[in-house]
């Protein structure tokens, strides 16, 4: 008679050690892509432009990109994948969960401390045909410094995507 509540428990938690496990691993994945498509596609793009374009366009995508659905997959990553951390003591896939937890970490703070601080410089600079000299606002930008701090954060979200795949092939029973 009291197995059968022990067996649900057991259950649900398989469930919820599951679920937290990949929903860790989409929103990381999901952040791989960004960092990445910032990385080759959109800085890429707005290298090649003059600077009242690089200033403006890189302003409305950084004002847009503070979206609900952003923010879910960016916290969400650092979020889902501590709770499968925590929902993992002692199980085969723990080692690499956390090594996608520390490395996920890292982007966070490297995003905080580095690339949200240069965005947030570019966009205090004002509108750009208020600009008298757009040229020294982008150069003070930086956008090799941005690009290596991005890069570091693709190659670490990357990781960290990688090492959660291989904890979901490691929590096979």
């Amino acid at each position: 008679m009291a197995r059968a509540p022990a067996r649900r428990l057991t259950v649900l938690m398989s469930v919820l050690r599951v679920a937290a496990l990949i929903a860790a691993t989409m929103t990381t994945g999901l952040m791989a892509g960004v960092f990445g498509l910032y990385q080759h596609t959109v800085m890429q793009g707005l290298a090649r432009t003059d600077d009242r374009t690089f200033v403006g366009a890189f302003q409305a995508i950084d004002r847009a990109i503070i979206n609900p659905w952003f923010m879910v997959s960016f916290l969400g990553a650092l979020l889902l994948t501590a709770a499968a951390a925590l929902l993992n003591p002692g199980r085969a896939p723990l080692p690499w969960i956390l090594t996608a937890l520390a490395l996920y970490l890292a982007v966070v703070i490297i995003t905080m401390a580095v690339n949200v601080p240069m965005n947030n410089a570019l966009k205090a600079a004002g509108a750009p045909d208020q600009i008298p000299d757009l040229a020294a606002v982008r150069a003070r930008f930086d956008e090799a410094r941005w690009l290596t701090w991005n890069l570091i954060r693709t190659l670490a979200t990357t990781a960290a995507f990688g090492a959660l795949c291989w904890a979901l092939t490691a929590s096979r029973p």
